[in-house]
């Protein structure tokens, strides 16, 4: 499993959380993940042979949140 840190700074309320964790809630491979309202960041553990990193983004982006990559281990 790997986990990466994005960006996303138009997240604003808890609407916005549940929105987001549900749509990687539905991406094979997504072991979990957490929005940081406060922080505008949002952590996934992931398993990289079942999804990578763009497809993630993309999804989360396609729910209406653009994000950057700012870390990832």
């Amino acid at each position: 499993m790997e986990t990466i840190t994005l960006t996303a700074p138009t997240v604003h309320c808890r609407a916005c959380k549940l929105n987001i964790e549900e749509t990687l809630e539905e991406l094979p491979g997504v072991g979990g993940s957490d929005v940081d309202v406060d922080a505008k960041q949002v952590t996934v553990t992931f398993d990289p042979v079942a999804v990578d990193r763009n497809a993630i983004a993309a999804a989360i982006e396609a729910a209406g949140y653009p994000v950057s990559d700012s870390s990832s281990s």
